[in-house]
């Protein structure tokens, strides 16, 4: 995927509308064993992805009036949708990226080179680590994104990592596909244990 040349408006990850609850069994790809959820809802401060050397901080992102979900309006700093789960609830927590602007590789540009097994790790703000391990990653075209695999809950703790990605349609600056990366909770490091590094798996 090469950058472009001309000025074409930040290409934003999804403008999908948000989804019905799903069933369990929906998902793309389902944990083979469950871990335990943080059963705290807490906001999500920062996203470390080592695969990719990435560490950065976190926006919130809500619904635009006509009822899609926002975008980040910062190119290097991805965003969690307040609207749904935060990483370590039961079902889906998402966190939308940028991949590449005219000024060149935004916050989420590698984010469609991680495999399964990838470690992703969020901080949250009530100081619990919660440690996910990539499943599957997925590219749909834009006119085509599963809003109800993405958003929905599937009977589990998931963190989706959404970016653009595929053919650049110079004509409308936008790019035609989604990438998506599932990830499932594997272990959680409460707060008063982050000092020390105790770690509770599944």
């Amino acid at each position: 995927m090469g950058l472009r040349g001309n000025q074409h408006p930040l290409a934003g990850p999804v403008g999908s509308h948000v989804p019905r609850p799903a069933s369990v069994g929906d998902a793309a790809t389902v944990p083979s064993k469950v871990a335990p959820a943080v059963t705290v809802r807490s906001a999500p401060v920062e996203l470390r992805i080592p695969a990719i050397a990435l560490t950065v901080s976190l926006s919130t992102l809500g619904l635009n009036p006509d009822g899609t979900v926002q975008v980040p309006t910062d190119i290097q700093q991805p965003g969690w949708f307040r609207l749904g789960p935060s990483p370590g609830q039961e079902g889906s927590a998402v966190i939308l990226g940028h991949v590449d602007s005219y000024q060149g590789p935004a916050v989420f540009f590698n984010l469609r080179s991680l495999v399964a097994g990838d470690q992703v790790d969020i901080t949250l703000v009530d100081g619990v680590t919660a440690q996910f391990k990539v499943t599957s990653v997925a590219m749909y075209l834009k006119q085509s994104f599963p809003d109800q695999q993405v958003y929905g809950s599937h009977g589990y703790s998931a963190l989706q990592l959404v970016t653009c990605g595929g053919v650049f349609d110079d004509d409308t600056g936008h790019y035609l596909s989604n990438i998506v990366v599932y990830t499932s909770l594997v272990a959680t490091t409460p707060a008063t244990a982050a000092a020390d590094g105790s770690v509770q798996h599944s």
